[in-house]
């Protein structure tokens, strides 16, 4: 590659991790303030608004490839995106800022996400792709999901506020907020101003993934890697950046419940909305996604189940462990070039 094309690349993943990073933070602060006066919980925010918003990168990637009838890219920048949310992501922000796991987490959300990896595992390998049944199944799961989220949260937060008589802003220890952090925080945006800072935050996260894909892309097709270790390497990565820096950046706010309800929301949406959406377009038949990487993706998912499950709290030796799963995966892909 010239010089001049690796100073243009180094500049465009330059300027995508900039656009990245305030997109992320316009976004988690348009969030709260909208989760505060429709007086529904931040973690119901990161679950829908921000994982279906940080997850836009995805769902653009995915339809190109499919129309390009790159099924191969398309269905690995899905499983990839999904490892990398909770091994990578979830890993690096448990070790910066344990994360408690809530309640309705455990009991709904957690469930799931593992029966969403569950059907697009069998799915797959019982037609050998994704077909257009099965992606209209997917449409009505995110469908049926979204809308029973939003109603049990509203029903949560009138019980809450009947029963005890507390007002939004007495909420904070319920929603994962330290003390010391809400102390601290900005007072929450006006609605207008709310929705101008999501709609912006989404914008410049998706500009600044494309930014960042461009450039990742650019010296991987310069170093000969193949399409699939693209799709499940770099191409993963790069459209999970949004949900890298949301909820790195709630994390560094100790919005918790929007740090780590972004990449379960996300991995939900991944399957059931983004996978619900292409193969209505184009049916995907997959040919270079293999066993190992479905492996990959059921058991660094089903981690997170049963450390939600059976502990209070994502904490930093958890963290390591899925960090390192996904450091080891990656590097077997980039040896192997499969």
């Amino acid at each position: 590659m010239p010089m001049f094309d690796i100073i243009c690349n180094l500049g465009l993943a330059a300027l995508g991790v900039a656009l990245l990073y305030y997109g992320a933070e316009f976004l988690v602060r348009g969030g709260v303030s909208l989760a505060l006066k429709a007086r529904v919980s931040r973690l119901v925010i990161g679950l829908t608004l921000a994982a279906f918003a940080t997850s836009s990168p995805e769902l653009v990637v995915s339809i190109d490839s499919a129309l390009r009838g790159s099924a191969d890219i398309s269905l690995g920048n899905i499983i990839g995106s999904n490892i990398c949310n909770v091994a990578l992501i979830l890993g690096l922000c448990a070790i910066l800022r344990p994360m408690p796991f809530h309640a309705n987490l455990k009991r709904f959300d957690l469930p799931v996400m593992m029966f969403a990896m569950l059907a697009l595992t069998g799915f797959y390998f019982l037609s050998h792709g994704i077909n257009r049944w099965e992606g209209a199944f997917f449409c009505l799961c995110i469908l049926t999901y979204t809308t029973l989220n939003v109603i049990l949260s509203k029903k949560q937060e009138a019980k809450k506020a009947a029963g005890s008589g507390e007002n939004a802003a007495d909420g904070e220890a319920e929603s994962g907020l330290d003390p010391e952090i809400a102390e601290s925080m900005e007072k929450p945006l006006g609605v207008p101003l709310a929705i101008l800072a999501v709609a912006g935050g989404i914008v410049m996260l998706v500009l600044g993934a494309k930014a960042f894909l461009a450039s990742a892309v650019a010296f991987a097709d310069a170093f000969g890697i193949s399409k699939a270790v693209t799709g499940l390497t770099i191409v993963a990565v790069g459209t999970s950046l949004p949900e890298l820096a949301t909820s790195f950046v709630a994390a560094l706010k100790g919005e918790n419940d929007i740090a780590i309800g972004n990449i379960v929301g996300s991995n939900i949406f991944n399957v059931f909305c983004i996978l619900g959406i292409v193969p209505v377009i184009s049916p995907l038949a997959g040919q270079s996604i293999r066993g190992l990487d479905f492996a990959v993706m059921l058991g660094v998912s089903g981690a997170l189940f049963l450390f939600g499950m059976f502990g209070k709290r994502l904490n930093r030796v958890q963290g390591a462990l899925l960090l390192a799963a996904y450091v080891a995966y990656t590097a077997y892909l980039v040896m192997h070039h499969a």
